[in-house]
C-alpha cells in the first residue's frame, strides 16, 4: 500500500510539472514588462523618450506584461488541463479536452447554485452574507474562489475517469460513443454533480485552508524553517512539487489584498505586487517560500562543489572538476540543483542531510532579513536579476543575499570538506580506481532504492505480463512487433501493415474471434465490428511494452499463412454472419419479417457481389449493395443515428423496431478522410424516412477509391434470419428493394 501511494504521489508531482513549466516564461514576460513600464523607474533614470507612454517600446512592454499576467490569472484552468494530460495513461489529447470542458462545467454549475441560492443577485453583485474573497471571477464566470485547487480537482478527477473509461465498450447501438469518445461525456456529467457538491462542500474546505494558512503564518520564522527543511527533504522522492504548490498558489501560503483584489498564495501575491506600481516593498511573508533559495543555490551548493573538487584524487581531479563546474554553473544560473544534490545524495547521504538543514535555514534567514525576491521556477541568477536586482533594493532587499551567500559558501565548503575527508566519502573524483567518475541523477537514486520500474502493477520487459491476451495473440498472429509497421482502424476493421506477409499466422488471429480476415499483400484487415477502436487502443498499449522481435512459429504449429493468399475466413455459401447466425444462402421460402427500402437511387445487387471481400463474405452481416446513380443517401425509414463515422463515408442506424444496420458509401473510402462527402446528420439524431443522411461526389469517389457502391449491411440479424433481395436491378430511392426473412 505504501509503495502504491508513493507511486501515485510521484505521478501527481510529475503532472504538476507541465503547468509549472510555463511559469518561467510568464514570469519573464511579466517581470520585464512591468519593470520597464514602471513610471517611477522611467523617471528616475530619465528614460521618458525611450520608454515613456506613447513610445513603441512602452507599447510592446505593456503587451508583454499583460501576456504574462493572463497566464497567472488563469492558472487554475492551465492546471486542470496540464494535470489531466500528465495523469492520463494514453490518448492524452482526449483527457485535455475533457478537462477543459469539465472545468467550465464545474464552475458554471457552482455559479448556477450561487444564483439559485441567492448568493449572487441579478446585477451580479454579492449579497451581504457572502464573505469577501470567497467568490471570484474565473474565465468570466462568478464562482467560488477555489484557485489552483479547483484546477487540480478537475485534472485529477478527469484523469481518473479517462483511465477508467477510455477503452469502454458500449452496446452496438451506442458503439460510436464508446472508447475515448465516452470520456468527455462522462466527465461533463460527473462535473455537473461535482459543481453542485462543491457549492456545499468548498466553504468548509476553504475554512480549513485559511486555518492551515493561519497556522503556517502564525508560526513565524520557525514555520519558514520547517517548510524549507521539508521541501528539500522531499527532493529525492520527486514529491516536493506536491508539497510546495499549495504554499505558492493557494491560501495555505497566505492571502493579501493587492490593488483592490484579494490574492492567495505566496507566488501569486508577489506577481500581483510586481504588476502593481504602487508597491513600496514586496511582502517577505509571501516570498518566504522561495527567497531563501537564492542563498544556497547561487552560493551554498557551488561551495559544496568546490569542496568535492578539492577533495578529489589528483589523478581524477581534472575529470571531476569539469563535471562539478558544469553542475555548479547550472545550479547558479538556472537553480537546477539535481546534478549536484543527487551526486552526493547517492554516494554520501550524510551530506544531503547537511544540505537539507542548511537550505531550510536559508529560507528562515531570508524571511528574518525581509528579503523579498520572487521567482518563477528556481532560485538562479536569472530570476535574481529579473525579480531582485531589476526591481531595486528598496523593494526587494536583494543586496542582503550577497553577504549571507558568502557566509553560506564558506559554510558549505568547510562542512563538506571536513565530512568528506573525515568519513572518506566517495564523492565525485574519490571513487575506487575501477569506478567511473560521473554525476548521478534521480533515476540512479531511484534505481538504487528499487523504485525504478518496480511499482506494483507495472508491466516491464516483454509486456506478456499485462494480461492483454487478445493483443498478445494479435501481435503473434501478425508476426511479432518487429513485423508490424502500422496499426489503424476504420469503423469495423483493424487495419495493419506488416513488413513480411509470410509471417502472418491466420490460425492465431482467428483465436481472437474476428468476424473475418482479409489479406492483401502487406495489408491485413481483421474484422471485429464496432468495438474495433478499443481493440486498436489495447493493441497500441501492448506494442509499447512488447519486445521488438519477430514471431517465428514453432515446428508443427499451424500457420495458415501461405504467401499470396487473399481470403476471408467464412465461406460464402453456408456460413455464420457477424452475430453468429447461420445463413442459408439461396433458400427460398421463410417468413417475411420486414420490408427494406433502398436509401440510394441506383442498381441493386446481392451483397456477395460487393467489391470488398469482407462485405461480400458477410463477415459483418447480411445485406445488399446499390451501385449509385446519384450522390445522396436518404434515411430508408424512421430511425435513430447511432453514429456518423468521422470521415463521413458511413452512418449507423437503429430502426424503431430495433434493427441495426450500417450504410457504407464506397470501398476504401475511409482513406479519403471526408473529401467528397457531406454529412447532414450527427450522432444521436432522430431521422424520418426520406431525410438526407450523406451527400457524396460520385465522380470524385470513382476516381480516388476502389468503388462507389453503397453497401447496406445488417449487423443485428437473429439466428435463422437473412436478407433477401426482392428488386434486383434499377431502383429509385425509397423503393422496396429487399426484406428480412426468418426461417425459424
Amino acid at each position: 500500500m505504501k509503495d502504491k501511494i508513493f507511486g501515485v504521489l510521484q505521478r501527481v508531482g510529475r503532472s504538476f510539472m507541465l503547468p509549472i513549466a510555463i511559469l518561467p516564461v510568464a514570469g519573464l514576460l511579466l517581470g520585464i514588462g512591468s519593470s520597464f513600464t514602471n513610471a517611477t523607474m522611467i523617471e528616475t533614470y530619465g528614460l521618458q523618450a525611450v520608454l515613456g507612454e506613447g513610445t513603441v517600446l512602452h507599447g510592446l512592454l505593456t503587451i508583454m506584461s499583460k501576456a504574462g499576467s493572463v497566464i497567472f490569472d488563469n492558472l487554475p484552468l492551465i492546471f486542470a488541463v496540464g494535470v489531466a494530460i500528465g495523469m492520463a495513461k494514453k490518448e492524452k489529447e482526449v483527457a485535455a479536452l475533457a478537462a477543459m470542458i469539465s472545468f467550465f462545467v464545474m464552475h458554471v454549475s457552482i455559479n448556477a447554485m450561487l444564483v439559485l441560492r441567492g448568493d449572487i443577485l441579478a446585477d451580479g453583485s454579492l449579497t451581504d452574507h457572502v464573505l469577501g474573497g470567497t467568490v471570484a471571477e474565473m474565465c468570466g464566470i462568478q464562482t467560488l474562489q477555489m484557485g489552483v485547487f479547483g484546477g487540480i480537482i478537475v485534472g485529477l478527477g478527469v484523469a481518473a475517469l479517462h483511465n477508467r473509461f477510455y477503452k469502454i465498450q458500449l452496446p452496438n447501438a451506442l458503439s460510436f460513443f464508446g472508447g475515448s469518445r465516452f470520456v468527455p461525456i462522462i466527465s461533463t456529467i460527473t462535473y455537473v454533480g461535482v459543481g453542485i457538491v462543491m457549492y456545499f462542500l468548498w466553504p468548509f474546505v476553504q475554512d480549513g485552508i485559511y486555518a492551515l494558512g493561519g497556522l503556517v503564518t502564525g508560526t513565524g520564522y520557525f514555520g519558514t524553517l520547517i517548510f524549507g527543511i521539508i521541501k528539500r527533504a522531499l527532493i529525492p522522492f520527486g514529491l516536493h512539487h506536491v508539497f510546495y504548490l499549495p504554499f505558492w498558489q493557494t491560501a495555505v501560503g497566505g492571502s493579501m489584498e493587492v490593488a483592490g483584489q484579494l490574492v492567495q498564495g505566496g507566488q501569486n501575491i508577489f506577481f500581483a505586487q510586481l504588476a502593481d506600481p504602487s508597491t513600496v516593498h514586496f511582502s517577505a511573508d509571501a516570498t518566504r517560500y522561495f527567497s531563501g533559495e537564492f542563498i544556497f543555490m547561487i552560493f551554498g551548493l557551488p561551495g559544496a562543489a568546490l569542496a568535492m573538487y578539492r577533495c578529489a584524487k589528483p589523478e581524477k581531479k581534472k575529470q571531476a572538476g569539469g563535471l562539478l563546474l558544469s553542475a555548479a554553473l547550472a545550479c547558479m544560473l538556472t537553480g537546477i540543483t539535481e546534478p549536484l544534490e543527487f551526486s552526493f545524495l547517492f554516494v554520501a547521504p550524510v551530506l544531503f542531510g547537511v544540505q537539507v538543514v542548511l537550505a531550510g535555514a536559508a529560507y528562515m534567514i531570508a524571511h528574518i532579513l525581509n528579503i523579498a525576491v520572487g521567482l518563477t521556477f528556481s532560485g538562479g541568477l536569472l530570476d535574481l536579476f529579473l525579480f531582485g536586482i531589476l526591481q531595486g533594493n528598496e523593494k526587494t532587499s536583494w543586496m542582503l543575499i550577497i553577504p549571507v551567500g558568502v557566509i553560506y559558501f564558506i559554510l558549505y565548503y568547510v562542512i563538506f570538506s571536513f565530512l568528506i575527508k573525515k568519513m572518506n566519502l566517495k564523492t565525485p573524483g574519490r571513487e575506487d580506481d575501477d569506478t567511473e567518475t560521473k554525476l548521478f541523477t534521480k533515476a540512479d537514486y531511484q534505481a538504487k532504492q528499487g523504485a525504478a520500474g518496480s511499482a506494483p502493477g507495472s508491466a516491464a520487459g516483454s509486456g506478456e505480463d499485462s494480461g492483454d491476451t487478445k493483443s498478445a495473440l494479435i501481435t503473434k498472429g501478425l508476426g511479432g512487433k518487429k513485423n508490424i509497421s502500422d496499426v489503424d482502424c476504420c469503423a469495423t476493421r483493424l487495419r495493419c501493415t506488416v513488413v513480411k506477409p509470410e509471417l502472418v499466422n491466420e490460425g492465431i488471429l482467428r483465436a481472437t474471434s474476428p468476424s473475418g480476415i482479409i489479406r492483401k499483400g502487406q495489408g491485413i484487415q481483421i474484422i471485429y465490428g464496432p468495438s474495433v477502436s478499443v481493440i486498436k487502443s489495447d493493441l497500441e498499449d501492448y506494442l509499447e511494452k512488447a519486445p521488438d522481435e519477430e514471431y517465428i512459429p514453432e515446428a508443427g504449429e499451424e500457420t495458415d499463412s501461405a504467401e499470396g493468399v487473399n481470403r476471408e475466413t467464412p465461406d460464402v455459401g453456408n456460413r455464420e454472419d457477424g452475430s453468429g447466425a447461420e445463413v442459408k444462402a439461396g433458400v427460398q421460402g421463410g417468413t417475411v419479417k420486414k420490408t427494406l427500402f433502398t436509401p440510394v437511387s441506383g442498381v441493386t445487387a446481392p451483397i456477395t457481389e460487393a467489391s470488398d471481400e469482407a462485405f461480400a463474405g458477410k463477415m459483418m452481416g447480411d445485406g445488399y449493395i446499390v451501385r449509385p446513380e446519384e450522390g445522396m443517401v436518404y434515411a430508408p425509414e424512421d430511425a435513430a443515428v447511432s453514429f456518423v463515422f468521422p470521415s463521413k463515408h458511413a452512418v449507423g442506424l437503429m430502426s424503431d423496431d430495433g434493427v441495426e444496420y450500417l450504410i457504407h458509401v464506397g470501398v476504401d473510402t475511409v482513406n479519403l478522410n471526408g473529401e467528397g462527402f457531406e454529412a447532414f446528420v450527427k450522432d444521436g439524431d432522430r431521422v424520418k424516412k426520406g431525410d438526407k443522411l450523406i451527400g457524396f461526389d460520385i465522380e470524385y469517389i470513382r476516381e480516388h477509391a476502389k468503388s462507389d457502391e453503397c453497401i447496406i449491411v445488417f449487423t443485428s440479424l437473429k439466428e435463422g434470419e437473412e436478407i433477401r433481395l426482392t428488386k434486383p436491378g434499377k431502383a429509385e430511392k425509397m423503393d422496396p428493394a429487399a426484406e428480412i426473412v426468418s426461417f425459424n
